[in-house]
């Protein structure tokens, strides 16, 4: 799941009250009942957070790592060490991307917990692993060739084929849904789910107001801004105005929370954090506004929104990206969207 890296000001009011990292393998409690493992990824980000709440004499999984010999190797040393002997009483799934879901059958099966997960984000986990028509490399690559991406390009990116089945060697087939607003008992700590949208379906956040820690999934980063992007299954959506209303779901939030992230240190400042957010998409639609006075397609503006070369696996998300934030101005009605006869149907938008 690549996420693009912003800047962060050293006077940055966030806290980070954990010095120290686990290694994988290896977990450390940061709260009553909650602790905190750390697993490697094949990335550019190279790790994803994931969590351990006490239930009784059982655990509950947060979130799984990818499915590879690496990963795996972590969690039997730490279901094997320390926790050996303890049951798993469940196994909760974020959201569908391959960091999050990437094990979640083969702990299932390991310790026969069953997985616990929104309904939009099962079913379209197993849409990309099928590579229902909808979610194929090549619909990615016609919907990027729709929106200016040149033809070399969209070869490359559909050449790249499968992103996800090498990070996820199977899918649990069964789950027990989990929804907005409900609450799960774990141990003596209750916690609340919120739902959030913009980086995936019907992604779970988790609130336990006893301990005040926000298990945020990717829907709240610290130094990071997650990805945003709109796919070919719905090209005129508005994922970003999703997301930014979603982490507004945050802000009722006591404001010493303690904030457990996928990615990057647990924190606290989750209120100045999601203002850094919006101050940070406000100055990229403020940015393509100031561009499109003549007619622009999403591949025409990646180089204001990303400054960096981009390689083709950067590409495939930062189209989708970019094509976002031209929606979301579209929406706003600050941008008018226009579509070609004469160049194969290439979509464009134009300030109004």
């Amino acid at each position: 799941m690549p996420l693009k890296k912003i800047s962060q000001s050293s006077s940055s009011p966030l806290k980070f009250p954990f010095a120290a990292i686990p290694k994988s393998g290896a977990h450390h409690q940061v709260a009553n009942g909650i602790h905190w493992c750390r697993h490697d990824l094949p990335f550019a980000l190279d790790h994803i957070n994931t969590w351990l709440l006490q239930d009784h004499d059982k655990w509950v999984i947060v979130d799984t790592g990818v499915s590879d010999d690496r990963s795996q190797d972590g969690w039997r040393n730490i279901l094997d060490g320390e926790l050996s002997g303890s049951e798993i009483s469940k196994i909760i799934v974020t959201h569908y991307h391959p960091d999050h879901i990437g094990n979640a059958d083969w702990l299932s099966k390991r310790s026969l917990a069953s997985v616990w997960m929104s309904s939009s984000e099962f079913l379209t986990a197993h849409a990309v692993f099928d590579k229902a028509a909808t979610h194929s490399a090549q619909a990615t690559g016609a919907l990027f060739r729709q929106h200016g991406l040149p033809d070399d390009e969209v070869d490359s990116v559909s050449a790249k084929g499968d992103h996800y089945k090498p990070l996820v060697r199977s899918l649990p087939t069964s789950f027990l849904r989990i929804t907005n607003g409900e609450t799960l008992d774990v141990g003596e700590s209750s916690w609340q789910i919120i739902v959030g949208s913009g980086h995936s379906p019907e992604h779970l956040s988790l609130f336990c107001e006893t301990e005040q820690v926000l298990i945020s999934g990717d829907m709240l980063l610290p130094k990071i801004s997650t990805n945003v992007a709109v796919w070919p299954y719905s090209s005129e959506s508005n994922p970003l105005k999703e997301f930014l209303t979603s982490i507004d779901l945050f802000q009722d939030l006591p404001v010493d929370t303690l904030v457990l992230p996928s990615h990057g240190l647990p924190f606290i400042g989750m209120h100045s954090r999601i203002h850094e957010l919006k101050m940070h998409h406000e100055e990229r639609l403020n940015k393509l506004l100031s561009v499109c006075d003549e007619p622009k397609n999403a591949f025409q503006v990646l180089p204001l929104l990303f400054e960096r070369t981009l390689d083709t696996y950067q590409t495939f998300f930062a189209m989708g990206e970019a094509i976002a934030h031209l929606n979301f101005l579209w929406w706003e009605g600050e941008l008018t969207r226009q579509q070609s006869e004469t160049e194969g149907g290439v979509v464009h938008f134009i300030k109004n």
